[in-house]
């Protein structure tokens, strides 16, 4: 894979770290995920309620590829395993909250004397300074901060909020590409790099095209109103969602008398000498009304005849039928304690090929002993280190 051989240590819980690390991972990365004792905080948690025989579904979702090491950071012990760990590592990933790796005696200077060359990345909330640097962090919060809620909703019908952690897995890609260019930098001048990514700079840079538009339009918020049909404030209509009779359909951007006449629209081809952006609204109504009288199936042949843009709106559960992702190898199974479930494959492909399950840390410390003689412990060093608590070993599952 890309990147045997080389090796992460992630300090990382929540979304935003593991993911990132995860995306190295899947690229063939060697990723050791340091724990606390008590174990990271997706293992504890999951959205819905989700366990699967035992495994929280957060902690499925992020964490593939990872070996597992309990270490607690604290001890004089574990922290001395941390910075073996440190120095042999190609890339160290943290997303404490700032100031906390310091605290833990991980400073700048002491990773610089632990390992030169090294790749040191901090995920945060509001990023390592500034007057939000200790404010919490998290996707929905962001959301809200950078705008991304007023715009997916409207002033009449309220903010709306994505319906996942779109934040949080856009830091995590934009991390996982900072670091590859620290690495690219590092194998071209031996020199290490200090990588900083933040969920507040994730989600404005989520909206680049819409951002701009806004400024340099001289907008203000006026602007956002529009027809619940329509998915953006600065797109012309059609470019939104529209009902037919067992279902919802996308329409993209399009001649109006082309929808007109593939929807058999009078309607919508009276108002063709409209402007269709500032009349928006006015197009937007007309076309909810000419695609609530078909069905699916007949949108499609429509639209399809007209060389229309479009999209059926689908459900979850329509997902893994879908013939283009099976195509495409978007999810996978794999057996969690003898259950099977779908998990989702890394997004990319390289030389035709959807990277690979090599491990799956179902257990806390899983990888413990193993990582410890890697690092030159003896049995007898890592004996005494369970027993004094500094780290955490799994026992062997039967």
């Amino acid at each position: 894979m890309l990147l045997d051989g080389i090796k992460v240590v992630s300090f990382c819980h929540f979304l935003q770290g593991p993911a990132a690390v995860q995306y190295l991972a899947d690229m063939g990365a060697d990723a050791v995920k340091v724990e606390p004792i008590g174990g990271a905080h997706e293992r504890h948690w999951s959205g819905a309620n989700v366990f699967v025989e035992g495994v929280s579904g957060f902690f499925l979702c992020a964490n593939r590829n990872n070996r597992s090491i309990a270490i607690d950071l604290k001890s004089p012990e574990g922290n001395e395993v941390a910075r073996r760990l440190i120095a042999q590592a190609d890339i160290v990933v943290e997303n404490f909250r700032p100031g906390v790796f310091d605290k833990l005696g991980f400073t700048q200077a002491v990773l610089d004397d632990l390992n030169p060359s090294l790749i040191f990345a901090s995920a945060s909330g509001f990023g390592s300074s500034g007057p939000m640097a200790q404010k919490p962090g998290q996707d929905i919060l962001v959301q809200a901060r950078s705008g991304l809620m007023s715009v997916t909703g409207n002033p009449e019908n309220a903010p709306t909020p994505v319906g996942f952690a779109v934040v949080d897995q856009h830091g995590a890609a934009l991390l996982a590409m900072g670091i590859l260019g620290a690495l690219v930098r590092r194998l071209k001048t031996g020199k290490g790099t200090r990588v900083e990514g933040s969920l507040i700079n994730a989600g404005i840079d989520l909206q680049g095209e819409a951002l701009l538009n806004y400024f340099a339009g001289g907008f203000d918020r006026s602007v956002l109103k529009r027809e619940v049909n329509l998915a953006t404030w600065f797109h012309q209509a059609p470019y939104g969602v529209y009902p037919a009779r067992d279902g919802h359909v996308v329409i993209s951007l399009c001649e109006t008398e082309t929808l007109a006449q593939a929807l058999e629209s009078d309607d919508i081809r009276a108002v063709a000498s409209l402007d269709s952006y500032t009349d928006r609204d006015e197009y937007a109504r007309r076309i909810n009304a000419a695609t609530a009288k078909f069905s699916m199936a007949e949108i499609a042949e429509r639209l399809d005849s007209h060389g229309i843009w479009w999209a059926p709106v689908k459900y979850y559960d329509e997902l893994r039928s879908d013939p283009q992702l099976i195509h495409a190898q978007v999810f996978g199974k794999v057996d969690v304690r003898g259950r099977v479930i779908d998990i989702i494959n890394h997004p990319n492909r390289y030389d035709g090929q959807v990277p690979g399950l090599r491990v799956l840390a179902l257990e806390l410390g899983e990888h413990t002993r193993e990582i410890l003689a890697e690092l030159g412990y003896s049995e007898s060093d890592v004996e005494n280190m369970e027993r004094s608590s500094a780290v955490l070993a799994a026992a062997e599952r039967v």
